[in-house]
């Protein structure tokens, strides 16, 4: 979920990043049949059939109506977080540009090979966290590197790191949620530091390794004087241990009304970005079966997405939002993550005894995420969004 906003009117409008099943996004139903209770004893086979029917389809409609009084309050929230949210008016859209006479759907398009690809080496950033430097952890072909992300009429403006780095002076862009903020949060910060001179200008505020163990991590570019930081908060909202009372299939409870309890650390945030969804599948809120990981990687993307760009919970999330107060803008880019099963971590982690289809090689996608959220940004401020090369 991208969210920005500021004082100023260069950034006076709201977005959000919907990235399957990684940003605001549920588990398909196939996921969630390890929720299912077992059958009653003493029932005739067709009722054994709508109990099996119902007990399938309840943990769905939980889920939804989980997600569904989430987003409704994160949204009240900011109302209350966000003093400069108290003029919001009511919008919705899916983020496009106007390229001459065509309107650029970014989000509608196809992967190609550029050799201007990678724009940076994570063994040469700092801030690249280990376990996502495929290369680093041994991985021999380079081919994932190289993939551009091409809407069909148009072109995501090529990044210009000093056109980015003027804009971002003296802003805070935080960003919130689980590890795929915070590789998107690392990967921003690699981009950004193509661009300083002085790599010693750039630094962790309290001399901290970048770990998932630490709670708040913030990077300094002290020549631009801006920040960006990461905040962990896998739900958005407050998260608890298992009641005292409760089915010993509960793991934890999650307060859909509260708003995590770090959220005041995000006032006069000039840039925020939030991320949630990994954490909401059944494994981490109830006790499941546990079942073996399978991740296959791809030396290519792939030519079809095999049904992994479609949710039937986003038309839900995507209803939702249209009636919300705060004008929010859609970057879904959920189908064209899902062709790059090649540019996953896999087993070039530092722990490749867990194979790991969830998260991305830096440098990789979540590059890409970031060119198009610098380039709305970029547009909205009023700056070129062209290379000057």
């Amino acid at each position: 979920m991208v969210n920005n906003f500021s004082r100023s009117t260069s950034f006076n409008r709201r977005a959000l990043n919907v990235e399957s099943p990684r940003f605001l996004s549920i588990p398909s139903p196939r996921a969630l049949h390890v929720l299912s209770p077992k059958p009653l004893g003493f029932a005739s086979p067709r009722v054994h059939h709508r109990l099996a029917w119902v007990s399938h389809l309840f943990p769905v409609l939980l889920l939804i109506g989980a997600l569904i009084s989430f987003i409704i309050v994160l949204g009240g929230g900011y109302m209350y977080v966000i003093p400069s949210l108290s003029q919001a008016f009511l919008g919705y859209d899916v983020l496009k540009f106007n390229d001459s006479s065509n309107v650029c759907d970014f989000f509608y398009g196809s992967w190609v090979i550029d050799d201007g690809y990678p724009l940076y080496n994570a063994s040469e950033c700092p801030f690249a966290e280990q376990g996502f430097n495929c290369l680093g952890n041994g991985r021999e072909d380079k081919d994932y590197l190289k993939w551009r992300w091409k809407p069909k009429n148009c072109d995501i403006p090529r990044f210009n790191v000093h056109n980015v780095l003027e804009m971002l002076r003296d802003k805070r862009i935080v960003f919130v949620g689980d590890s795929m903020s915070r590789t998107q949060w690392e990967s921003l910060i690699c981009l950004l530091m193509t661009g300083v001179e002085d790599k010693k200008s750039v630094y962790e505020v309290n001399g901290n390794k970048i770990t998932k163990r630490i709670r708040f991590l913030g990077v300094r570019f002290s020549s631009f004087n801006f920040t960006v930081e990461f905040f962990r908060s896998v739900f958005l909202v407050q998260h608890g241990w298992m009641p005292r009372h409760a089915p010993k299939r509960v793991r934890s409870t999650l307060k859909l009304d509260k708003l995590d309890d770090i959220s005041n650390e995000w006032i006069n945030a000039d840039v925020l970005i939030f991320n949630t969804g990994q954490w909401w599948v059944p494994g981490k809120l109830f006790e499941t079966e546990k079942s073996r990981r399978f991740c296959n990687v791809t030396q290519n993307p792939l030519s079809e997405t095999e049904g992994r760009d479609q949710s039937i919970f986003s038309e839900t999330i995507f209803e939702v939002i249209k009636n919300m107060t705060v004008p929010i803008t859609v970057l879904h880019v959920t189908s064209m993550s899902a062709f790059r099963r090649d540019a996953h971590v896999g087993r070039w982690s530092d722990n490749p005894s867990i194979p790991d289809c969830s998260h991305w090689c830096l440098p990789g996608v979540p590059d890409v995420w970031n060119e198009i959220f610098l380039s709305y940004l970029l547009a909205d401020y009023e700056l070129p969004v062209v290379n000057g090369e």
